[in-house]
């Protein structure tokens, strides 16, 4: 494939500044693991944010919005819940003098009694 050049990308980006900044935040989503815009097999993630804006699949407009596409793992909500009241527990054993168990188990009370209210 021919090679992607910065006046290819400087067509749709004002600055060579800009153009710097809009590809570091894009290799920095593709090695997050956001979905690529193009489909090039077989190029480093600059080659590729720099192919994605010569493009026109990536630019200063849209560049958050694609900040915002995250891979969430697949998990159940009793599994979150699970989740959630594990970190709780780690929370209040750091933050507090009493047994976590204690506190974690009077937090559970008080969910129940403003679920009954509703």
């Amino acid at each position: 494939m021919a090679r992607v050049t910065i006046e290819d990308c400087l067509k749709n980006v004002e600055s060579r500044f800009s153009l710097v900044h809009l590809a570091v935040r894009r290799v920095l989503q593709l090695r997050a693991g956001a979905p690529p815009q193009l489909d090039v097999p077989k190029n480093k993630e600059i080659v590729h944010a720099l192919r994605e804006i010569a493009a026109g699949k990536v630019n200063a407009d849209n560049i958050r919005q694609l900040e915002e596409i995250k891979a969430l793992p697949e998990i159940g909500p009793a599994e979150e819940m699970d989740l959630v009241r594990s970190e709780v527990k780690e929370i209040l054993e750091e933050a507090s003098m009493y047994d976590a168990s204690v506190e974690f188990v009077e937090m559970e009370g008080l969910e129940d009694q403003q679920q009954g209210e509703d």
